[in-house]
This record gives structure tokens, C-alpha cells and sequence, in this order.
């Protein structure tokens, strides 16, 4: 028996059916490049204020008594003991994300009757899955250099070679030339990765310093093959005639702590697996090195954070500040305007402006890729955050981290979007009045 025709009138429908699938399509799939070419890629906002290069933010003093027992002081927690994630005040589902959208942390501060506090509130108990940190991880391979170098006498205001410090931090964090850095963001950083080592990093995060319970967390991979290559071995000090001997290494395999990607031990999420909480809490360690002695990082100073967070004493005439103030995307600006103003906004820069009286800061550093070890696109924020005079003044540290199936670059940037939406919900959550 012959199957009967479609209608002409039958036919038609499923013809503009099909079209209009595929003009969806294409539709969305503008709407992801445009997500990435302004969003996810942006170059970094800067607020109209940076005449202070402050990193202690003015935040708020806590008068509720409850409020305050939410947050919990260094000397309260103990960080130079392990176990202190047992410890410190942490609420790991505050934010509504699934695992499956993604992982979120923040380590709120607030100033307490006892001191400094803090808060440490995730989602889904995410807060200790290991993921793969990409670039993310590079303002850690930094200051794990200067740590060694330190050693010597010479921090971050130095040159190694020719090259500034300062140049050299920045152009990592914006993936462009700065002054006399080249912008090769992953030669940049897998250099100082080389001349701090890996034994060095990965003991940061264990006994000679962070202390976190979990042992897969390491720092044993690379970002890049072909090196940043200083003329000399040798950095020298712009504050005094102090020099360090820093010998670089001709291939990364060179280090003894180096490991494969795909070694025994490594798993899916490779050679250099961290957390969000891993990740935050150096960070944080960092932003409160002035007003915590008790966890700063072993043998930096004050001027060696100023110059990770602003890129004090770097050379292009054409910025201001450098540092982490230079680092790409405005999805967190986003989701903190969006926050503040309680509705979406096209300007986020003015709201924050607004907010602040110019004097907000974001210093942060991402890191995205197509793994194709876990057939996933992958995005990762890390970031510093001041809001001076919002609320009476608010300030954290945020991580977060998210997947999409598929090894592209559209798998990337639909991660980037999960991201994004995950920050949006976090933060008008974290800076709601009633929060």
C-alpha cells in the first residue's frame, strides 16, 4: 500500500518549522559569540577612582551580635594547624546551584568586636571536588616565585632580566602585550612556575602554608612549552642592589616535581587539581595580608601583593595600574551590577561607579579550555572583591567553576555562560540586605 503524500499546505508548515529551528539556532549561536566577545573576553573594567592603590578594603563593622557569629576570626579558626576547615564558621549549600551547574565559593569578610572575620559559604558541598584550575592558577605560580626569590632579598618590585615583575604579572592577567611583557600569558606563567618549582607550589598548599586537608590538591603541570626566556637568569631588585639567582629551565619536564597530565596518579582532572576552596583561600590569604599576620604567605611582603593585585612599578605608559586589575571578562562586573541595581543592566561599570563613588576594585584572574580528557568546555573565575561604602563596605573573595559537554570553543563559552548565571544567583543572594 503507498504511504500518502503530505499536503502542500502540510508540506509548507514543516518547511517553515525547519526554518525557523535553524534560524533559532543560528540565533543562539550569535548570541554565544556575542557572549564571549563582550562578556566572557571583555577586557578589564576599571573603576573611575584609582587614585589609591589600597588593597585593605574599608569594610563594614558588624554590630549584630548574631550577625557576628557568623564570622570567625584567624585567631579563632587557627590556620597553622590542619584541620581547620573544620574550624571556620562555613555554610557549603548558602547558594541554590547544583554540582551539575556548576561550583561556586565565596569567603566573605566582615569586622567583628574580636577582629577580622570570615564566612565561608558554597553550594551543594562543592566547595573540595577537584577540577582542572586552567589558567586560573597562574597568579599562584607568581607568587609562589617571589616566595623563593625572597630567599635572596628581591621581591616582586624586580626585574627579571630586562623585564619587569610588574609587566610581566600583568600581561598575564590580560593575555596582551604590557609594557615590556610580550603578552604570552602561558609562557609568562609556566616560567614562573619553573623558577619556583613544584615541590615549592604544592608544599604552599600543604604544610608550608594552606594547610588543606585534602592531599589530590597539587600543583605539578604547566601552561605552555615555549618559555618566557629572561635575558639573564638573575633578578634584580628595583628597591635596592639586591639580585636573585632564578635559573630557568629549558623544558618543564626538567623539574622534579613535574608530572604529565595523564600521569598514574592524575586521574581526569590531571596534573595540577584544585578546589574552589584551594583556590579562594590563597587568594584571600593574599587580600588580607595587611590586617592578618597569622596567614600570610611565607616570606612576601605587602609591596610583592600591591604588585600581583595592581602591577605597582610597571612600565606602560598607557594604563594606569597593571596587575590583577587587568584581568579579561566582566562576568562577575555583570552579576555584581546586577546585583546592586536589582535588575539586569547594559552599563555595569556606572552602577558600580555609583555604588562606590568610583572606588570599587575587582582583581581577578580566569581560566578556560576544551578538555578533551573530559570531553567537557570548561571555565574557572577567581577574584578579589572591594565595594567600598555598599552597605557600609563589602568584601570577598570569590571561585567558581563550570562545564559544558563538547571539546570546542563553543563548549567554552557556553561554560562561561553557566558561569555566569551561577555569579548572577550568588551574588544577588551574597548582597542581599537580608544577607
Amino acid at each position: 500500500m503507498n504511504k500518502p503524500l503530505l499536503s502542500s499546505a502540510l508540506l509548507v508548515g514543516f518547511l517553515c518549522l525547519s526554518q525557523a529551528m535553524a534560524q533559532t539556532d543560528k540565533e543562539a549561536e550569535q548570541s554565544v559569540k556575542q557572549f564571549y566577545q563582550q562578556v566572557m573576553n571583555a577586557e578589564a573594567l576599571m573603576p573611575a577612582d584609582l587614585s589609591d592603590a589600597f588593597i585593605s578594603c574599608p569594610v563594614t563593622h558588624i554590630n549584630n551580635i548574631d550577625r557576628q557569629a557568623q564570622y570567625k576570626t584567624s585567631a579563632q579558626v587557627d590556620y597553622q594547624q590542619t584541620g581547620w576547615e573544620q574550624r571556620i564558621s562555613a555554610d557549603w549549600q548558602y547558594f541554590s546551584p547544583n554540582q551539575q551547574q556548576g561550583k561556586v565559593l565565596v569567603i566573605d569578610f566582615g569586622m567583628t568586636e574580636k577582629g577580622l572575620g570570615y564566612r565561608y559559604l558554597a553550594n551543594d558541598n562543592s566547595q573540595d571536588q577537584l577540577y582542572e584550575p586552567w589558567s586560573s592558577s597562574k597568579i599562584m605560580a607568581f607568587t609562589a616565585a617571589v616566595g623563593k626569590a625572597r630567599e635572596q632579598g628581591v621581591g616582586a618590585m624586580s626585574k627579571a632580566g630586562e623585564t619587569p615583575l610588574a609587566d610581566l604579572i600583568t600581561s598575564i592577567n590580560s593575555y596582551a602585550p604590557f609594557g615590556q611583557a610580550d603578552g604570552n600569558s602561558n609562557g609568562i606563567a609556566t616560567y614562573f612556575l619553573n623558577v619556583a618549582g613544584r615541590d615549592r607550589a604544592t608544599a604552599l598548599l600543604h604544610d608550608d602554608w594552606l594547610k588543606l586537608a585534602n592531599p589530590a590538591i597539587r600543583f605539578r603541570g604547566a601552561y605552555e612549552v615555549e618559555l618566557f626566556k629572561p635575558s639573564v637568569p638573575v633578578w634584580q631588585s628595583l628597591e635596592s642592589a639586591n639580585t636573585a639567582n632564578m635559573p630557568e629551565l629549558f623544558n618543564n619536564s626538567d623539574d622534579p616535581g613535574y608530572q604529565s597530565y595523564r600521569c598514574d596518579e592524575c586521574g581526569l582532572t590531571g596534573n595540577k587539581p584544585m578546589t574552589t576552596l584551594a583556590q579562594a583561600e590563597w587568594l584571600k590569604r593574599l587580600a588580607s595580608y595587611e590586617r592578618d599576620a597569622a596567614t600570610r604567605q611565607p616570606g612576601l611582603t605587602a609591596k610583592d601583593v600591591e604588585v600581583l593585585f595592581y602591577g605597582t612599578g610597571h612600565t606602560d605608559k598607557n594604563h594606569q595600574v597593571g596587575g590583577m586589575m587587568q584581568g579579561i571578562s566582566s562576568m562577575l562586573q555583570h552579576a555584581l551590577a546586577d546585583a546592586i541595581a536589582g535588575k539586569a543592566v547594559a552599563d555595569p561599570k556606572t552602577v558600580l561607579d555609583n555604588a562606590t563613588n568610583g572606588q570599587w576594585r575587582v582583581w581577578q584572574k580566569i581560566g578556560w579550555g576544551p578538555s578533551e580528557t573530559r570531553g567537557m568546555g570548561e571555565n574557572v573565575v577567581l577574584a578579589h572583591v572591594c565595594l567600598p561604602g555598599f552597605q557600609g563596605g563589602r568584601e570577598f573573595t570569590v571561585a567558581a567553576q563550570a562545564a559544558y559537554p563538547g571539546e570546542d570553543d563553543s563548549a567554552v563559552s557556553h561554560a562561561g555562560m553557566k558561569i555566569q548565571s551561577i555569579l548572577n544567583s550568588a551574588m544577588q543572594k551574597l548582597l542581599s540586605p537580608q544577607q
